[in-house]
């Protein structure tokens, strides 16, 4: 299987993983640099391959004639007998998929809307907006793979692969980092949440990548616990795991949270579609408006002055949603507790 993106990406293929896993004697994953600490957490990876590609990674390097030999070196010595090549909806699969046939894979399937030629053995097409995690998944069932019995199709990582945190007192996660800047809610608004769910009595953890640790700092204040730059993904996983609900953007967290079983409020900037990239298969709340003059644009930064989408929620509007998101996810001693600061 083939996922060369980001972190939430190789999270939100869980899934299909499984399900191509369950009728597998073997599974490699080829993930891109960026995703392979997703991916040591998934179910059903027996092998991990990883190799940057041109072609999909958001810094890309140039394309050289060294590293594609040597990925078809690579796989070619795998002697793997399929291939199925995931992707999201504005990337082709048809780049990939000439590497793997040089290498000599004798059977490939991939969601390609563009002409695949002999590129590919099964061409699989798919309706527009599904999530990310029923997209891959459904392209696994076309490739004739079901999920395993007992199987709820729900992002999950594998078990003994994360540790959960010793339990304590219950507490809220904000993670104000984001892997681009147009996803960011303003470090400003982090922190008044932070001040307002702490003065009603809200335990605050507060995580971040080791190069967030400034902005970590800066939103956890004397309040709140900042635990930016202190941990690897599954360390990461484990807090996200004990925490009654998550805040945080559009970013891999997220997905790890909805892989832990964690609710979420996403502040979501509409660059991309909420339908496609919201946390999957926990109870979420979305904020940010959805209709902004950025949305689809998968801009990196934001395009407009004012940051329209993400700035005009204000803290109040978090809380809230906390309180209606935790609500929802049946857990009314959480709710009481942050009720309090209301």
């Amino acid at each position: 299987m083939v996922r060369l993106d980001s972190l939430g990406d190789v999270l939100v293929t869980g899934p299909a993983v499984r399900a191509l896993a369950a009728g597998s004697d073997h599974l490699a994953l080829l993930c891109g640099p960026r995703g392979r600490a997703a991916a040591e957490l998934l179910p059903g990876v027996d092998e991990i391959l990883c190799w940057a590609s041109p072609w999909i990674d958001p810094e890309p390097d140039p394309v050289r004639r060294g590293d594609i030999e040597d990925l078809v070196d690579t796989v070619a010595a795998g002697r793997y007998d399929r291939a199925v090549v995931v992707t999201s909806f504005h990337q082709s699969a048809l780049p990939t998929a000439l590497v793997l046939r040089l290498a000599g894979v004798p059977w490939i399937g991939a969601i390609s809307e563009d002409y695949p030629g002999s590129l590919l053995d099964l061409r699989h097409r798919c309706a527009d907006d599904l999530p990310e995690a029923e997209r891959a998944l459904g392209l696994a069932r076309a490739c004739g793979a079901e999920p395993p019995p007992g199987d709820d199709g729900r992002l999950a990582l594998r078990p003994g692969a994360w540790s959960a945190p010793t339990v304590g007192e219950p507490y809220v996660v904000l993670h104000p980092g984001t892997s681009v800047p147009a996803r960011a809610w303003p470090a400003e608004g982090y922190r008044r949440l932070c001040r307002s769910l702490t003065a009603g009595g809200v335990r605050v953890v507060v995580t971040g990548a080791p190069d967030e640790c400034s902005l970590t700092a800066y939103v956890a204040g004397e309040e709140g616990e900042d635990r930016g730059g202190c941990t690897d993904l599954a360390e990461l996983a484990g807090i996200l795991a004990g925490a009654q609900a998550v805040v945080v953007g559009n970013t891999g967290p997220a997905h790890l949270a909805a892989a832990v079983g964690t609710p979420v409020v996403s502040l979501f900037a509409p660059t991309v579609p909420a339908a496609r990239w919201a946390p999957y298969g926990v109870p979420v709340a979305v904020l940010g408006d959805q209709h902004a003059p950025c949305r689809g644009s998968r801009a990196t930064t934001c395009p407009v002055p004012g940051h329209p989408c993400l700035s005009s929620v204000t803290a109040d509007d978090v809380v809230t949603a906390l309180e209606s998101l935790l609500g929802r996810a049946g857990t009314p001693d959480r709710r009481t507790t942050l009720r309090r600061i209301s």
